[in-house]
């Protein structure tokens, strides 16, 4: 299947490593030009070589600006935008007695406004050439709050508000906004939970681990031209994890 995707412009965040590398490297399979980003210069100059991205930009998203310094480079790197994929790691665990101010400012930062500082950038393009995609990966924890990941599930949540009243207003411009919300992933950030096979089995009914290159599939697709009567939509990749509607 052609997904008309050849010759579009995206910046992936976060895409050094795990979802956001495989979402950018999928974009490009598909003849996309794709701006990577991350914290590490001379991860992400590796990173662009093997994959075939146009370009990277380094930045730290914990600080105020980074994302909207980010996003005009990528500008300036693609002579545009057509899509924006949002993807940040997570923040750290802790309940909610054990978390700091200075934490939850960190966290608000990362997951929340450097979206705000990109998106409030990048949709009077988006509205002005009468396309766009807006895709925001977030994690399972913002429909089912996760044990001791207090900021990420109330932060991530408050997300899916943000896409649902970007749907809204943005449709008629022929932009989308939609969510992937993964579950337990193949990455480096979940091996370090040492999960065993057994345990893995006991919480997902698939009885196994999804691969970043899974969603990355869906990635690609709602991203397109294709999936343009899909907005305002999040869905779970999960391997049946998640129990509510």
């Amino acid at each position: 299947m052609d997904l008309q995707l050849k010759g579009k412009r995206a910046l992936v965040f976060g895409s050094s490593q795990g979802i956001g590398r495989a979402i950018a490297e999928s974009l490009i399979a598909e003849g996309a030009k794709v701006v990577i980003n991350g914290r590490s210069e001379e991860k992400l100059k590796g990173v662009a070589k093997d994959i075939g991205a146009q370009g990277f930009v380094a930045a730290d998203l914990n600080r105020e600006g980074e994302s909207l310094n980010v996003s005009k480079k990528a500008v300036e790197i693609l002579g545009g935008i057509d899509i924006v994929v949002f993807n940040t790691g997570g923040p750290a665990k802790g309940q909610f007695l054990d978390i700091s101010l200075e934490q939850w400012k960190l966290d608000y930062q990362n997951l929340w406004l450097s979206v705000v500082e990109s998106l409030s950038y990048y949709l009077p393009q988006m509205k002005s050439q009468q396309f766009g995609r807006i895709l925001f990966i977030t994690s399972i924890a913002a429909k089912e709050p996760l044990p001791a990941l207090t900021t990420s599930n109330g932060l991530r949540a408050g997300i899916e508000g943000l896409s649902k009243s970007l749907c809204h207003e943005v449709a008629s411009f022929n932009i989308t906004s939609n969510i992937i919300q993964p579950g337990y992933t193949n990455t480096d950030r979940l091996k370090e939970l040492k999960l065993s096979d057994e345990k893995v089995k006991q919480m997902v009914p698939a009885g196994r681990l999804g691969t970043p290159e899974e969603l990355a599939g869906l990635a690609t697709y709602l991203c397109s031209p294709l999936a343009g009567y899909i907005t305002g939509q999040s869905i779970a990749i999960d391997g049946g994890v998640t129990r509510s509607h």
